[in-house]
């Protein structure tokens, strides 16, 4: 029984005994296939913002079917499982555990919470369920935040997607990301910037959020088939650079398992260059599909508008041929002596010939 605990029941067991922050005073165990699955590490900061966060969305889920209210269970899912799921997984996981350890591990997170995180947030709609379940007053206080001047700024589709784009090389050829490395404070910071900067570029193109922003469709095909180029170069960049990023930093753990740190560079550039196409792709099937159902909405109301005149149009000849027959009932009344009758015609004929 014991030999069956210690190979069996602790290698589960330890992934909870490494910190969140790990650094190189506290060696990381090696990472392996199971250690993947089981590495999970706490943090309060994160771990409560996330609950906090579900917990508010399904209070007002819950509130609009009190009053009868339908909301798409699909935005459910997308916020829940999409968003917020996605989030836990970058942070929480042995992505979480092993993002200041290994560039690799990090740039699966930064694609995660840059990326796929903001996307199903957007498709969650939670500004539209906070506009319909708050009270009155949080419900304007929300709404100037929204139209504010700030927010048609910060969301105006060029700069959205400048800052998409910059973001990433401003991080890992500066000064910031070793800071980011060597403080969790910063560290978890930088876990919500990626989000933010991610929402501020999609919430305009796929969200269905009532904000500023938001352009046509081909205009909104066109900012993502932007975006597409500048995550392969930048990868491109990483796996061709003979400088390492934060070089002291990875340096000084001295790991004796795993690749080197400028084979694991190499597989990070690799990671950004090809999950951004995937990711990208993912964002134009999604905008495909938002396109064609918007498509199909505006035929549905094209064809109801167009119902509406010809029922109007039917109507008003109705009335029309209605009006005429009263004129001529009207006229006869007022002259019968003009109107001859098919009986009376022969007698009146007769009468001429005598």
């Amino acid at each position: 029984m014991s030999i069956f605990v210690a190979k069996s029941v602790l290698p589960l067991t330890v992934g909870w005994l490494v910190p969140m922050h790990a650094t190189p005073h506290e060696q990381p165990v090696p990472l392996t296939p199971i250690r993947l699955l089981t590495a999970w590490s706490w943090d309060w900061f994160l771990g409560l913002g996330l609950l906090v966060t579900a917990a508010l969305y399904l209070w007002g889920v819950q509130r609009l079917r009190r009053r009868g209210d339908r909301w798409p269970i699909g935005r459910t899912v997308a916020f829940l499982g999409g968003g917020l799921g996605s989030a836990a997984i970058a942070t929480l996981s042995a992505l979480g555990t092993y993002d200041t350890v290994l560039l690799s591990v990090h740039m699966v997170q930064h694609m995660i919470l840059a990326m796929m995180t903001p996307l199903f947030l957007a498709l969650g709609a939670p500004v539209t369920l906070a506009l319909r379940t708050l009270p009155r007053r949080a419900r304007s206080a929300l709404l100037t935040v929204v139209h504010s001047r700030v927010a048609r700024v910060l969301t105006f589709p060029p700069l959205a997607l400048a800052l998409f784009v910059a973001n990433p090389f401003a991080l890992y050829y500066s000064d910031i990301y070793p800071i980011t490395l060597a403080s969790p404070f910063w560290h978890n910071v930088l876990h919500l910037h990626f989000v933010l900067i991610g929402l501020l570029f999609l919430v305009p193109l796929v969200g269905v959020d009532p904000v500023p922003g938001r352009v046509t469709h081909p205009l909104r095909l066109l900012l993502l088939f932007l975006s597409m180029p500048f995550h392969a170069f930048l990868g491109i960049t990483i796996m061709s650079s003979d400088a390492l990023i934060a070089e002291d930093w990875y340096l000084s753990f001295h790991r004796t398992w795993g690749q080197s740190p400028a084979q694991d560079q190499y597989l990070a550039g690799g990671i950004l260059w090809g999950s951004g196409d995937v990711v990208a792709l993912v964002f134009i099937a999604v905008l495909f599909v938002q396109w064609f159902a918007a498509s199909q909405r505006e035929a549905l109301r094209e064809d109801r508008r167009l119902d509406m005149l010809e029922a109007k149009a039917a109507r008003a000849q109705a009335a029309g041929a209605q009006q005429q027959r009263r004129d001529t009932i009207d006229s006869l009344q007022s002259n019968p002596t003009t109107v001859q009758t098919p009986l009376t015609q022969p007698r009146q004929n007769e009468d001429r010939r005598t």
